[in-house]
């Protein structure tokens, strides 16, 4: 029998934050905007569940490829960082979902969360859909300026989040580590929420 699944890394990109023909690799099996298609080729398709960030490649033509967006890149400022911590802990307090750790970045949001009943997949949409709607209840979504066609606005989400299994203490414990260091690495300070419930209590 595999090991049981008993955690998961997650991440949850923003807007623009990792293409799906990104170099690297990514979750995405289709390319939707046909700019971006042309000019960088179809998905870049991979099931790795380990962090492609530092993967050698050409980051120039990734950044190029960003121009070819259709909106501009989601990065979220410090005030809507707030605002999402505020659709989290709402939807903590619904679900009576735990979460061991979080950070949230300006183009991405790091967590560490135990099994659930529901999918990881799940429990990621269920995270950004009351963050997006705390963004726009408080007048702060950040592309509620450039909606769709249909008068739609756009989520600031991207589609798929990334998860990684964690089936043993030390991984989890080595996972919630590097949610809460990965703030120093872009010079702020580390991140407590109240919603956050420390791993083994």
């Amino acid at each position: 029998m595999p090991p049981y699944v008993r955690a998961y890394h997650l991440i949850l990109p923003t807007y623009g934050f990792w293409l799906p023909n990104d170099p690297r690799g990514s979750w995405s099996n289709f390319v939707r905007a046909w700019e971006l298609f042309r000019f960088a080729g179809p998905a870049t398709t991979t099931t790795n569940h380990r962090s492609l960030a530092r993967v050698n490649h050409d980051w120039r033509k990734r950044l190029e490829t960003k121009n070819k967006l259709a909106r501009d890149p989601v990065v979220f400022t410090g005030q809507q960082a707030l605002v999402i911590a505020n659709g989290f802990a709402e939807y903590v307090r619904k679900s009576n979902c735990t979460i061991h750790a979080c950070s949230i970045m300006p183009q991405h949001v790091h967590m560490v969360v135990p099994r659930h009943r529901y999918s990881i997949e799940q429990v990621a949409n269920l995270l950004k859909g009351q963050a997006t709607r705390e963004l726009s209840e408080q007048g702060l979504h950040p592309l509620a300026d450039q909606p769709y066609e249909n008068g739609k606005i756009p989520s600031p989400w991207a589609r798929k989040p990334w998860s990684k299994f964690l089936t043993y203490n030390h991984e989890i414990v080595r996972a919630i580590r590097y949610v809460e260091d990965n703030p120093l690495k872009e010079g702020k300070r580390r991140q407590r929420w109240a919603f956050v419930t420390p791993f083994g209590h």
